[in-house]
């Protein structure tokens, strides 16, 4: 069995975490589907595992963790150009 790269905890995930460094281009073979990685995704960066439209939750081990600020393509690399984080909006009060 193939390891790998990647680690998704929860079913309600919308992305998934690198567990080793993703090259460009990549194929990951996902519950029965094919997504290609658009960009290098570094060891421990996140991944969309799906579609994700701007203004929708980001979910990672089950948890809301930030809001996208623009529509993010399955396969796209999720990191702060990309999302508006949650607990940092908390904080500032700027929801």
């Amino acid at each position: 069995m193939k390891k790998k790269n990647y680690i998704i905890i929860d079913s309600k995930d919308n992305c998934a975490t690198a567990v080793d460094n993703i090259p460009q281009d990549a194929k990951i073979e996902l519950n029965n589907k094919t997504i290609n990685i658009n960009e290098s995704i570094l060891l421990g960066h996140k991944f969309a595992i799906v579609n994700v439209k701007k203004g929708s939750p980001i979910i990672k081990y089950g948890e809301v963790i930030g809001i996208s600020k623009e529509d993010i393509n399955e396969g796209d690399w999720i990191h702060m150009h990309n999302i508006k984080s949650r607990i940092l909006s908390e904080v500032l009060n700027d929801g």
